[in-house]
């Protein structure tokens, strides 16, 4: 069944090309497409377009679809080329002439557009929380190890000290930023789109406040041509902001492979969270956390993939927007995965004592000398050579009393106050 079948059959390996696996993925977006048919019908009750009685059989015969949706038997057969056709048929098969009102002053366009928004929806609110509970996570970390020495790097080489505490308050304040970017996509999306019909509005008296109202969004999408052309950008902005989200947790992530190496030997983790080699029997592999990297990488690209689709192509609807849905959906539920296991799989980290013996860090506190000669009295330039100088000629020696005043002024992590930007 097909919403605008005139009464020909199309050549099937055209029907295959133009639909592809549009079946598959619009299981995600099947509860959405009830709701917003739900609110529809009470809208077109309201305009005397159905009946009372008629909006009581549509109402039954769609809670009796989402029920389906929600336990997993609902099943988008291949007679059907999307979830919109197969809602229809389905109420049609039960009561009739009235299943077939249900698309009255609605397009097949408006219809899609609705339903991905109420699933952007959910689903940006649905990333906010994850990424609530991975915050507090990192801020539970980072009380916990405050006090505990990191050596910080620059150019991949020993500069300064810093704190584990550090560390993982500073991956919990970015978060926030990124949050930040979720937010301005979710305020993109909660507009209403439903009845801008083709992209060119209705003729009948529609009343787009009472879908508006029903279907929970903030406001409408007021011009029709507008709602139209927002596809595509609805799905630039959100890739946007997922892909600032992995931004910050590929580079935890690389953090993280980098300070488990021997090299560093900074952390580990449990013998059950790491893999091992084929061939090296001594091999704990931080697999999780390379696959973290390279999915997020993956979803950064994300962005350029959603404006390349869409960047020429006039006003209207075009079928390339059909492109959009699939890796749009597929990285909101990878996303929802990966701020799962993260969360998961930091909980359970060690940390390691840093051997400040080591003679790789045996400048790890050129800074704190140079200071402790300027509270002395000498100027920054002069205390500066000084150290220099003994860093040159190979006598220079760190001031032991120094190491745990230092970690200890890094452990005023202000936790308070980032918890209080969280938005």
């Amino acid at each position: 069944m097909k919403l605008w079948d005139k009464g020909f059959t199309i050549d099937k390996k055209i029907e295959q090309f133009t639909v592809g696996n549009d079946r598959e993925i619009d299981l995600h977006i099947a509860k959405y497409d009830v709701e917003a048919s739900l609110a529809h019908a009470k809208m077109l009750q309201s305009i005397n377009i159905i009946s009372k009685e008629e909006l009581l059989q549509l109402e039954e015969g769609l809670e009796a679809l989402k029920s389906q949706i929600e336990n997993n038997t609902f099943v988008i057969d291949a007679q059907f080329e999307d979830v919109h056709s197969k809602i229809e048929f389905e109420l049609t098969k039960k009561y009739g002439d009235v299943g077939k009102k249900i698309h009255t002053a609605r397009s097949r366009n408006d219809q899609v557009l609705t339903a991905l928004h109420l699933y952007y929806k959910d689903n940006l609110l649905n990333i906010k929380e994850d990424t609530k509970t991975f915050f507090d996570t990192l801020l539970e970390l980072a009380e916990t190890h405050k006090d505990k020495l990191l050596p910080g790097y620059t150019h991949l080489q020993v500069a300064m000290p810093s704190s584990f505490g550090l560390w993982f308050s500073a991956y919990a304040e970015l978060l926030i930023d990124d949050v930040y970017m979720l937010n301005a996509a979710l305020k993109t999306v909660d507009q209403n789109p439903l009845g801008s019909a083709a992209g060119y509005g209705s003729s009948f008296p529609i009343d787009r406040d009472i879908t508006t109202k029903e279907m929970g969004f903030k406001t409408l999408k007021y011009n029709v041509v507008a709602a139209q052309l927002s596809r595509g950008k609805n799905e630039r902005t959100i890739a946007a902001s997922l892909g600032g989200l992995c931004n910050t947790l590929s580079r935890f992530a690389m953090d993280i492979c980098l300070y488990m190496s021997q090299n560093f030997g900074f952390i580990s983790f449990p013998d059950e969270l790491t893999t091992g080699s084929s061939i090296m029997p001594h091999k704990k592999n931080p697999d999780v956390f390379e696959l973290i990297r390279g999915k997020c990488n993956k979803i950064q690209a994300l962005q350029s993939e959603m404006i390349l689709i869409t960047n020429n192509l006039p006003s209207g609807y075009h079928r390339d927007f059909q492109l959009l849905k699939e890796n749009i959906i597929l990285a909101f539920e990878e996303l929802k995965d990966i701020l799962f296991i993260f969360n998961y799989a930091i909980k359970q980290i060690k940390i390691a004592n840093i051997d400040l013996n080591d003679e790789k860090y045996q400048y790890l506190f050129t800074v704190d000398s140079i200071n402790n000669l300027v509270v002395d009295g000498l100027s920054f330039r002069e205390a500066y050579q000084k150290i220099g100088a003994q860093v040159q000629a190979g006598t220079y020696t760190p001031p032991v009393s120094n190491t745990h005043t230092h970690i200890g002024s890094l452990g005023n992590l202000c936790l308070e106050s980032i918890k209080e930007k969280w938005c």
